[in-house]
């Protein structure tokens, strides 16, 4: 897999060049560094192992040598399918090292997403766990191997590899390092605009499109954030969001590049996360509103020393009131709100001198490396307080989608900028709000009405834990409004009571006029509400009471 034609803009890259965001270094560079001047500081550990930096570099520069040694080059892909393990961080440095594009991808993805996403990119090696969560991997690509002929290649990580299948973990482990060719690995690194890596979006409206990045669009988001959220090598990082999705991978980038280590909790547990924060003294961590739920609901929460929290990152979707203020109230460090897309990198957060309360709903102003415009249907700028699609420009905005000249087309304006399909409002102070994404719009009647609007408020009722809004097909009106919720422990709440509630406080023409009472939510592995499985499990309870 190559950067597919046409080419890169020369004045994009000239304009981003000069103005510093594109640099002729790469993040294999910045752990290189560090691996020199701070060869021992704890570089990423996880539940099994602890990796200085010198032991970090050392053993992604020795897989690195081992995928040059099967022939794989920048035409290939290494496709990474793991958990947060320390053996996903040294495998995508060693494909950068190597020079050679990866494609990471979510541990939970079961066969054919794994198929479609191997075969799309056409990936020669793979790496992936031989169990994970009472999972077996190597029982499922059994399955698919014969519909993948271009994969040659398949490395596992895990205990009691069977043969005939490259155990990883046990190649990193040992002492005695194979003799390679330094000199000859040090010629295969690529350029900063060279292809880094494709990632897969979430396809909830058919198959996922596979994002093109190169490592100066990916690295300079790392950088960016870093600076704004004050991230340096006396920071320290935890990494609960899945290192297999974007914000997750930039996370283990942001170590990099801080000088600073990163602790990767396997799996999301509120608890478990709360020990690590307090014995890792970690300072900064991202996750989802959902992730901020379960923390505030840890029944001896006040007992951890959470002492060295600086700053908490939450988005995803929009953080309810009544969350920020309980965060306010019972941890420490500094609530901000982020606005980023897998395309796109990070857009636009709030700041450490924002008050969380008083800027909530919004994601703050737009970073002053990215531009940001609102645009209504016809392409044409929408005035202050209008709310229109959000369209993006900057230096760390994907260069397309792989062999995808139609989504390329629809998402790209002729000057090159980005059109997000979200819906957002900036007011005249500058913020950011985003009303909800384009396709999650409700018509009813005629009349456009915002999902986000409506949870926003049905997260301030004092029964409800979670909530989303969707619109469910209607003969007459086209759609109608369905609250979906997940009530607190113990509590019952009847659609009367709930209209009640709302009534003062939307527009009537937006009350939700069916209420489903679930016990959870879908949510992507990020912890975003899926309003498209959603919607068919609603559909379907309602076809099961008929």
């Amino acid at each position: 897999m190559r950067i597919p034609d046409p080419p890169l803009d020369p004045a994009r890259i000239a304009e981003f060049t000069a103005n510093g965001y594109w640099l002729d270094t790469t993040s294999n560079d910045a752990l290189e560094a560090w691996a020199h001047m701070a060869p021992n500081r704890l570089a990423i550990a996880d539940g099994r192992v602890r990796l200085g930096f010198a032991e970090y570099y050392r053993r992604a520069e020795r897989l690195a040598a081992y995928l040059v040694g099967l022939g794989l080059g920048a035409d290939d892909v290494v496709a990474i399918q793991l958990p947060n393990w320390s053996e996903f961080a040294v495998a995508l440095n060693a494909a950068m090292l190597a020079g050679i594009p990866f494609c990471q991808f979510h541990s939970d993805f079961r066969a054919r997403e794994v198929e479609f996403i191997l075969g799309f990119t056409e990936a020669s090696a793979l790496i992936l766990p031989r169990h994970f969560r009472r999972f077996d991997y190597l029982e499922m690509l059994a399955g698919l191997r014969a519909k993948l002929p271009r994969l040659k290649h398949v490395l596992v990580v895990g205990d009691e590899v069977p043969a005939p299948y490259f155990d990883l973990r046990g190649f990193l482990d040992a002492a005695e390092a194979p003799v390679f060719d330094r000199d000859l690995l040090r010629r295969r690194r690529p350029d900063a605009n060279d292809l880094c890596r494709t990632a897969f979006t979430s396809g909830t409206t058919g198959d996922p499109k596979a994002v093109l990045h190169l490592h100066n669009t990916t690295n300079c988001a790392a950088r960016f954030v870093n600076e704004t959220h004050r991230i340096g090598p006396d920071s320290v990082l935890l990494a609960v969001l899945p290192v297999g999705l974007n914000w997750g991978l930039l996370n283990v980038l942001q170590g990099i590049f801080a000088g600073c280590p990163v602790i990767l909790q396997e799996v999301f547990e509120a608890e478990a996360a709360l020990r690590l924060i307090e014995r890792e003294r970690v300072t900064h961590f991202c996750c989802a509103p959902a992730h901020l739920v379960s923390l505030l609901g840890v029944p001896d929460l006040e007992g951890f020393d959470l002492s060295t929290l600086q700053i908490i990152t939450t988005g995803g979707a929009s953080c309810p009131i009544e969350i920020i203020r309980a965060v306010r109230a019972r941890l420490p460090g500094h609530l901000l709100e982020l606005y980023g897309m897998l395309e796109c990198g990070f857009q636009s957060h709030t700041t450490v001198e924002d008050d969380p309360e008083a800027v909530c709903g919004l994601v703050g102003r737009p970073l002053p490396q990215m531009g940001i415009r609102i645009v209504d249907d016809d392409g044409q700028d929408c005035a202050r307080g209008m709310p229109g699609e959000i369209l993006t420009y900057g230096p760390s905005v994907t260069i397309g989608y792989y062999n995808n000249a139609q989504a390329n087309a629809k998402s790209f304006s002729p000057d090159g900028w980005f059109a997000t399909g979200d819906i957002g409002v900036i007011d005249q102070s500058g913020y950011l709000k985003i009303v909800d994404r384009k396709k999650e719009l409700i018509i009813r009647g005629g009349a456009n009405i915002y999902p986000r609007e409506i949870e926003e408020v049905l997260y301030q009722h004092p029964k409800i834990r979670e909530a989303a809004a969707i619109g469910i097909p209607d003969s007459r009106l086209g759609e109608r409004v369905c609250a979906a919720i997940v009530l607190k422990p113990g509590e019952t709440l009847s659609f009367a009571e709930l209209t009640e509630f709302l009534t003062d406080k939307i527009a009537t023409y937006k009350l939700p006029e069916f209420l489903d009472v679930l016990d959870a939510l879908p949510r992507t592995p990020t912890g975003k509400a899926q309003k498209g499985p959603l919607r068919d499990i609603v559909l379907e309870r309602m076809r099961w009471r008929l």
